[in-house]
C-alpha cells in the first residue's frame, strides 16, 4: 500500500458471527480535513475501532500514518486525538488539571503536560478561565476542554464526534474556526462526524460516506455537486399542486418541498418549458434561478439512490463512538 495516504485500508473485513459489519472495504484517505458521513448503523464505529487497532480484522490489511493497524495499534493511538460526543470530563477538576491529566495519561511528563496545557487552553480560548472548576463550565467551555484534551499531545489525526453539539452561534463559529485552524496552520489531519452537515461542509475539503459496510463515496466536496442532476428552483404561489402536476405530465423530473419546485435540468429549453407551463396552469413563479445543492441535499440525494430512507439530518447520523459498545 502506498504510504502517500494518511489512512488506507485493503479488502478490509470485519464480521461479528454472520453479521457483516465491513464489507471488503477498500480506502485512500489523504492528509486534510474530512467528514465522515452515514446513516445509523452504517460501520463507521467499526471502521474506526479496526484503524486504530481496538479490535481484531477478520480478514484485510490497513495502515495509519504508515503503521499496521493488527500489530502497531498502541503507536497508532499515540498520534491520534479524540474528542467524543459524550461527556468525558471530571466536574471536579479545573480544566488546567483535566487537560494536564489527559497529556500524562498519553505518557507526557507532568511538567510536560502542564506546559502544554496552558498553550492548548490558550489556543482554544479558555486561557482566562482555565483555573475554574468544569462544573462551572457552559456546554461551548465544556467543549472547548475536550478538544484541548484531545489535542494536548498534539496528535497528527483529531477525530472529532458531533463537536459543536449543543453550543450557541458564537461557540458554533469558534469551534469550527479552531477545527479549520489545526489543519490549515498545524498541517493535522480531521476526521469530523457531526449531523449537522453545514458544519461538516464548512470545516471539512473532503467526505467519505459509508453505507452498509461499504465506502460509497471518498473525493472532495467540491466535486460531488457535479455529481448531481443540474436542477432549477421554482418558487411557486397560488396552486404548487397544480404546478406539480403539469410539470410532471409534461415528463419533467420534480422535487418539491411545500411551494419550492426544484426540477431536472433536460436541456436549454427547461426554464422557458417551466415558465410556459405555469402560464398555462394559471400559477405565479414568485422566484426562478438555478439550483446549488448543498452537502445535506447531495448526501440525502446519494442516499436515495442507495436506497436507504433516510428523512433527515437526525437520521444521517449516529451517537456511535471509537470507544462505545455499538458495533455498527
Amino acid at each position: 500500500m502506498d504510504g502517500g495516504f494518511v489512512i488506507e485500508t485493503r479488502d478490509l473485513r470485519k464480521m461479528y458471527g454472520p453479521h457483516l459489519a465491513l464489507d471488503d472495504v477498500d480506502v485512500q484517505i489523504p492528509q486534510g480535513a474530512i467528514g465522515i458521513l452515514g446513516p445509523n448503523g452504517a460501520g463507521k464505529s467499526t471502521f474506526f475501532k479496526c484503524i486504530l487497532g481496538l479490535i481484531t480484522t477478520t480478514s484485510g490489511d490497513g495502515r495509519v500514518l504508515g503503521y499496521d493497524i493488527k500489530t502497531e495499534g498502541d503507536l497508532i493511538r499515540s498520534r491520534i486525538g479524540y474528542m467524543p460526543e459524550y461527556d468525558s470530563l471530571d466536574p471536579d477538576l479545573n480544566a488546567i488539571d483535566q487537560v494536564r491529566y489527559a497529556g500524562e495519561l498519553l505518557g507526557m511528563s507532568p511538567s510536560a503536560a502542564m506546559q502544554r496545557a496552558h498553550e492548548v487552553l490558550e489556543y482554544v480560548g479558555l486561557r482566562d478561565q482555565r483555573y475554574r472548576k468544569i462544573e462551572s463550565f457552559s456546554t461551548g467551555m465544556k467543549q472547548a476542554t475536550k478538544l484541548a484534551c484531545a489535542i494536548v499531545h498534539d496528535p497528527e489525526i483529531l477525530i472529532c464526534d458531533e463537536p459543536t453539539n449543543g453550543l450557541d452561534q458564537r461557540s458554533r463559529e469558534f469551534m469550527l474556526k479552531t477545527l479549520r485552524r489545526t489543519v490549515d496552520e498545524g498541517g493535522g489531519t480531521v476526521l469530523m462526524s457531526s449531523h449537522v452537515m453545514d458544519d461538516v461542509q464548512e470545516v471539512c475539503d473532503r467526505v467519505v460516506m459509508i453505507h452498509q459496510g461499504n465506502i460509497v463515496v471518498n473525493r472532495p466536496i467540491s466535486d460531488l455537486a457535479n455529481q448531481i442532476e443540474k436542477e432549477v428552483e421554482a418558487v411557486i404561489w397560488g396552486g404548487a399542486t397544480k404546478m406539480e402536476e403539469a410539470l410532471i405530465s409534461h415528463g419533467l423530473k420534480v422535487r418539491r418541498m411545500g411551494r419550492v419546485m426544484r426540477v431536472t435540468i433536460e436541456d436549454e429549453n427547461t426554464i422557458e418549458q417551466i415558465i410556459s407551463i405555469a402560464a398555462k396552469s394559471e400559477v405565479q413563479i414568485r422566484e426562478l434561478r438555478e439550483y446549488e445543492p448543498d452537502l445535506e441535499d447531495i448526501f440525502l440525494l446519494i442516499m436515495d439512490k442507495l436506497g436507504a430512507r433516510v428523512k433527515g439530518t437526525s437520521e444521517l447520523m449516529t451517537s456511535e463512538h471509537t470507544g462505545g459498545d455499538r458495533s455498527v
